[in-house]
């Protein structure tokens, strides 16, 4: 690792330990030529993760587009940011724990709802009411309906 302070191209780690939530390592260095000390973080490469649309096109996955999704639904809800936020980890870590290279936005959609269902009812019918695109009312009281018998 090239030192930032004078450049020489080796350096000794003193201390490597695990930051954020696992997925790196943050390590202490020291240059072998000027002795000054630098952090770096060794981050594992993930595999791109291509989204297929429902029109047949294709974009890299956004964990932001997720999470802004769920906030909509979740809007005015007593919901935390902490509790989208690992509704959208778990989501994440679950698709590119299958080792697929693609996914059917469909999938994403039926796994939010998934999430949603658990955290608020509320929050999973404005969802499913976008996601399914509820063309009239009784498509929309079916899926209530189907919410309500689940919970007997």
């Amino acid at each position: 690792m090239r030192c930032p302070f004078c450049g020489f191209a080796d350096s000794k780690v003193i201390d490597s330990r695990p930051a954020d939530d696992g997925t790196t390592i943050r390590r202490r260095r020291e240059c072998l030529a000027c002795q000054k000390r630098f952090t770096t973080y060794e981050v594992m490469e993930r595999m791109p993760l291509v989204v297929i649309k429902r029109d047949g096109s294709r974009q890299s996955f956004d964990k932001v587009k997720l999470i802004n999704g769920m906030l909509r639904a979740c809007e005015k809800r007593p919901i935390s940011m902490a509790e989208i936020d690992a509704a959208a980890d778990d989501i994440e870590q679950e698709l590119r724990g299958t080792l697929e290279s693609e996914v059917h936005s469909d999938r994403i959609g039926e796994m939010v709802m998934d999430r949603l269902k658990n955290m608020d009812e509320v929050a999973y019918v404005r969802f499913a009411s976008v996601y399914r695109s509820f063309k009239d009312i009784n498509t929309f009281m079916e899926e209530l309906t189907k919410l309500l018998g689940e919970n007997k």
